[in-house]
């Protein structure tokens, strides 16, 4: 009796056990590039439940949820600039997000929750502005090929 109880427990906080944490870093200077603004990893992909830290490792940078560009049903969410922010995905998806500061210049990212591409036009179809544009097409381009 006792294996059968726990094999319950197992079961039942299996959840909880399997859900990782990713962390994205926010970079001024990649690789040592000056003006290199950029999000490290570009493009994350995770299961449901799993969580990601932006991590702010060069100052005046943050983390905002493209409007349109987020799965229905996914809230507005948006980090103070120069701090690490978090975000646990419940919802899958394809996310995108920007840095507000720094919208323009290229610093735009992406995570693809469960393994679902299905709002994969909606992301197709955001405004993006600047070199950001051309810089979404081509992350845009990897997620369809490789995701």
């Amino acid at each position: 009796m006792r294996i059968y109880f726990i094999l319950f427990l197992i079961s039942f906080f299996t959840t909880n056990v399997f859900a990782k944490t990713v962390e994205v870093e926010m970079w001024t200077n990649f690789n040592g590039e000056k003006k290199n603004q950029r999000y490290e990893p570009l493009i994350a992909s995770i299961d449901i439940g799993d969580t990601i830290i932006w991590k702010s490792v060069e100052k005046s940078h943050n983390v905002e949820f493209m409007k349109g560009g987020v799965p229905e049903g996914v809230g507005d969410f948006k980090s103070a600039i120069s701090k690490d922010a978090e975000f646990t995905f419940t919802i899958p998806g394809i996310y995108a997000y920007i840095c507000s500061p720094h919208k323009t210049g290229k610093m735009v990212g992406f995570v693809i929750v469960g393994n679902d591409k299905s709002n994969l036009e909606n992301i197709k179809e955001l405004k993006y502005r600047g070199p950001t544009k051309k810089f979404a097409a081509q992350l845009i381009e990897e997620i369809e090929n490789n995701y």
